[in-house]
């Protein structure tokens, strides 16, 4: 593959809305008059891009893990959605991903749209900075310890019944001894950027992504001790399946999906490789905690000053 630009930006909008289309290309028209060659992903549906000069002369790539090779980084316009499908693209090649709200909640990206051309100068100017987001790997494997499939993710892997009409009947492993056995829906392994996603709607809690742990959180489980754990990073967390039960599925961030079948087991590890995540602020993790959740600190006073 041959590259036109010395710096280039793979760009992954949301292609459904007219609204995310107009941004697109002005982020494209923004970085092309840098001279910052832009790469657009081709997601299949592209009717609406078509439409619009910007986007249709752009450099087209196809979704594959060769899509962000040679890019200095991923610009998602977009939900949390969009973000956990571009971020697979800059994993696999160990680039930056930086993420634009144009979606509800948000709270993967880095900041909302009306912040778009501010934050389109300072990717021009390289005025940001890049911290690293915890994933995992996770091995799936026969009851003879064949392996199945293997994946990664970046907020969580949750294993999921199959059957919704009974529950699935499962062993959660840390470090190789048992903690409890019971049936359940299912269970989530998360990473801290994924406390606030599908972990935090089942019931887990919040961590803030400075601290280093995995979270496990059995989902609707039909015993006593079915409360949220946080483990060590270093910990292996394995969740088996009873030889009897039912099927499950391994879905990691939403969209990747391994088969489960009885008798199998998941083992979860701290990743490899970490997500690198462009920050264009200073803000803490508190304050995006506040404003996407919309909580109330009308009576905040802070410390008392002299």
């Amino acid at each position: 593959m041959t590259f036109r630009h010395k710096r280039t930006i793979l760009l992954v909008p949301h292609t459904y809305r007219a609204g995310n289309i107009a941004a697109a290309a002005r982020a494209a028209d923004l970085l092309s008059a840098a001279g910052i060659g832009v790469r657009l992903l081709d997601q299949g549906k592209m009717g609406p891009v078509e439409e619009e000069e910007a986007l249709r002369a752009l450099e087209r790539v196809e979704e594959g893990p060769e899509a962000a090779a040679g890019c200095e980084l991923v610009l998602v316009l977009g939900g949390d959605g969009t973000f956990l499908r571009a971020a697979n693209y800059a994993h696999i090649q160990d680039v930056p991903v930086l993420g634009i709200n144009l979606g509800h909640v948000g709270f993967l990206a880095e900041w909302e749209q009306e912040s778009l051309d501010e934050a389109i100068g300072r990717v021009i100017d390289r005025s940001y900075r890049i911290e690293e987001r915890m994933t995992i790997d996770i091995v799936l494997l026969d009851a003879e310890g064949n392996e199945l499939g293997e994946g990664w993710a970046l907020n969580e892997a949750s294993i999921e019944n199959v059957n919704r009409t009974k529950v699935v009947d499962a062993t959660l492993e840390v470090d190789l001894r048992p903690v409890s056995t019971f049936g359940c829906d299912g269970v989530l392994i998360s990473t801290p950027t994924g406390s606030t996603a599908y972990a935090f709607a089942a019931g887990g809690p919040v961590m803030w992504p400075e601290v280093e742990a995995l979270l496990v959180v059995p989902n609707n489980a039909h015993a006593l001790f079915t409360k949220p754990l946080v483990v060590s990073p270093r910990s292996t967390v394995a969740v088996e399946l009873e030889p009897t039960t039912g099927d499950a599925n391994v879905v990691l961030d939403g969209f990747r999906m391994l088969s489960m079948p009885p008798g199998s087991r998941v083992e979860v590890v701290r990743g490899r490789r970490p997500v690198r995540w462009v920050r264009l602020d200073e803000h803490p993790f508190t304050d995006r905690l506040v404003h996407k959740f919309h909580l109330p600190v009308s009576g905040w006073r802070g410390p008392a000053t002299k």
